[in-house]
């Protein structure tokens, strides 16, 4: 029993005890240990880090802290970074102020990141422990923090690298060539020492950088109107408004681009718009008269910088020109020439419309502003003429006519898109639909229309436009136009069928009175015989067909064709090479036909006599 008990005592003896961390670190190795981090710090800076221990180093920094010296080591370690930041750095840079100065700066920010990263990493504890629960910089902001201070904020510095800048930029301005490397290098060292802000870069540069280009261009500006046209102006303005952009993405803060644009925008833009746009004989105007589409683009594109009245600063001046350039157009007064000057008056207004749809598209980019004002301009002025919509109808009269001699079906169909927008533009649409009607009667009675396509395209168009109230009359007259040919063609075979033969070729056309812009003639002329004993026919016809109906002879509307044989007075006028007779087809009028044939009875015919024949229809 006794020697089982003994050897459980010897078990329990051999057992491993953990003794309690000393509360207290021994003064001596705590000034060792920071002696040693000290030193090594120094050494670092003085970039004589290649025989240091940075595992040694971690670890009596972390013992230090481990041991609550948390605050004497980061205190130390602060101290010592300002000291060599104020006795070498410092000094440093100032003995470079006129000798490579930003190089000086830039390579000493360089070796200071360098040496904050290391003593960073052998501080990593430190950093993690302390820092967090007394709410202090990291190391390395730290770093950050006493370089801001104890090197850029030295007065003589701070004052001597702003003007620097503004003089290496200014340079840069004028044509010189600068060192965009040190210039960006030194931004970018302004950026980080904000420590996720931009205020170190703002207060330092960007602000004074501002205020400075501000001053520069208010001067450049007054030069440059002074000196050059609207035209090489803008371009000027482009160029530098370019130059500015690219300056800040190389080698400032790429945020500084909308603030220097601004300024640039602001001194060269929108302080001299008027001046700019109303510009003599270079202005938008002028631009305007000699077709300068690139250059009203480049106006066009500089002013959208400006949201504060910049588009309608130049929209006043083209309004203002378009105006007073279509007003001039519409009431010009010419002398009738067989309705010419109506055609003449509509391809100007079309022709001008094409211009400023050029400019729309070309130079404006087919601003809506600028559409709706040239819109606003061209319905002022077309109705400052009250025969615009009797022209514009005349127009498209003549053109559905003998377009088709002059131009291509798809070239007619442009042409008619085009009128219709001159149409949109017409207050009294009504005028136009009581002459398109009368114009339209007369085209298909004398069977002048060139295309049945393009007339049912054209009141296709009118009645998207309009409606179909607008354009059920002229349906109608189409209606109408269909049904006499099939009724000509029944009246044709009636005649073969019953053996009756009329000595003309008649050939009517039933209107409906309600359609066409007609009035109904109670006196008719005298037709000649045989043509009226056609009519007679073919009104037994038509009323045997269609029993209630009333049929009216409209003369006025009608034609004729003429056989003409005209013989010479006198046997002398007969040669061998001159024909005794000549045979002519004339084409006449109802009321012309009835006079000619007064001339197979009589070599001649009184005044007075023809007028019996014909009086009735134009009294």
């Amino acid at each position: 029993m006794s020697n089982r008990s003994g050897g459980g005592t010897k078990k329990e003896a051999s057992k491993m005890k953990i003794k309690p961390f000393p509360p207290t670190m021994d003064p001596k190795t705590e000034e060792a240990s920071w002696m040693l981090l000290k030193n090594a710090i120094r050494e670092i800076q003085k970039k004589n880090n290649s025989g240091l221990s940075f595992e040694e180093l971690y670890r009596n920094a972390y013992t230090l802290v481990l041991h609550k010296q948390g605050k004497r080591l980061y205190t130390g370690v602060s101290e010592v970074v300002k000291e060599h930041l104020q006795n070498e750095v410092r000094a440093d840079v100032i003995d470079a102020m006129h000798n490579n100065f930003l190089e000086t700066l830039c390579e000493a920010w360089a070796d200071h990141q360098t040496a904050m990263v290391m003593i960073r990493d052998i501080l990593m504890y430190m950093d993690r422990v302390y820092v967090p629960q007394h709410e202090q910089h990291p190391v390395y902001d730290m770093g950050l923090v006493l370089f801001k201070e104890e090197v850029i904020h030295c007065e003589v510095i701070r004052d001597y690298l702003v003007a620097t800048l503004l003089e290496m930029i200014a340079k840069e301005r004028h044509g010189e060539v600068v060192n965009r490397v040190a210039i960006r290098n030194v931004c970018h060292m302004l950026i980080v020492l904000g420590i996720g802000n931009r205020e170190v870069y703002e207060d330092d540069f960007e602000i004074l950088f501002l205020r400075e280009s501000s001053e520069f261009y208010k001067a450049e500006s007054q030069k440059f109107l002074a000196d050059n046209s609207a035209s090489v102006y803008i371009r000027k303005v482009e160029a530098r408004i370019t130059e500015e952009a690219e300056r800040a993405t190389r080698y400032l803060d790429a945020s500084t681009e909308e603030r220097i644009t601004k300024v640039v925008e602001d001194e060269l833009i929108k302080a001299h718009m008027h001046t700019i746009v109303e510009m003599e004989n270079s202005g938008v105007v002028q631009m305007l008269k000699t077709n300068k589409k690139g250059d009203l683009h480049c106006m066009y594109k500089l002013f959208t910088r400006v949201p504060d009245g910049g588009l309608k600063t130049i929209i006043d001046c083209l309004s203002s020109f378009l105006r007073d350039t279509g007003k001039a157009l519409v009431t010009e007064e010419e002398e009738d020439a067989g309705g010419k000057n109506a055609i003449l008056f509509v391809q100007r207004l079309l022709d001008l419309k094409d211009q400023y749809n050029a400019y729309l598209e070309e130079s404006f980019e087919k601003d809506a502003l600028f559409k709706q004002a040239i819109s606003s301009d061209f319905e002022y002025f077309i109705n400052l003429n009250e025969k615009s919509p009797e022209y514009l109808s005349l127009f498209v009269d003549d053109l559905l006519k003998r377009g088709l001699k002059e131009h291509s079906e798809q070239e007619v169909e442009l042409i008619l898109d085009k009128g219709l927008v001159l149409f949109r533009f017409l207050q009294d649409k009504d005028v136009f639909e009581r002459y398109y009607k009368q114009h339209l009667a007369k085209r298909l009675l004398l069977n002048k229309t060139v295309s049945d396509d393009l007339e049912k395209g054209m009141i296709s168009r009118l009645k998207n436009e309009c409606g179909c109230q607008f354009t059920s009359k002229l349906e109608g007259m189409f209606k109408d136009m269909t049904l006499s040919n099939t009724t000509m063609d029944k009246f044709k075979d009636h005649l073969q069928n019953q053996g009756h033969r009329v000595e003309v070729d008649l050939n009517v056309r039933v209107l409906t009175m309600g359609y066409w812009p007609t009035q109904a003639n109670q006196s008719l002329c005298q037709l000649p015989r045989a043509a009226s004993l056609a009519w007679e026919v073919f009104q037994r016809f038509y009323l045997g067909c269609h029993s209630g109906r009333q049929l009216t002879l409209q003369t006025h509307l009608g034609s004729a064709d003429l056989n003409a044989t005209f013989h010479p007075v006198e046997k002398g006028e007969a040669t061998s090479t001159t024909p005794c007779v000549k045979k002519h087809i004339i084409q006449v009028s109802t009321h012309q036909m009835c006079i000619l044939d007064l001339f197979n009875a009589k070599i001649s015919v009184t005044f007075q006599v023809s007028l019996e024949y014909i009086v009735p229809c134009i009294k």
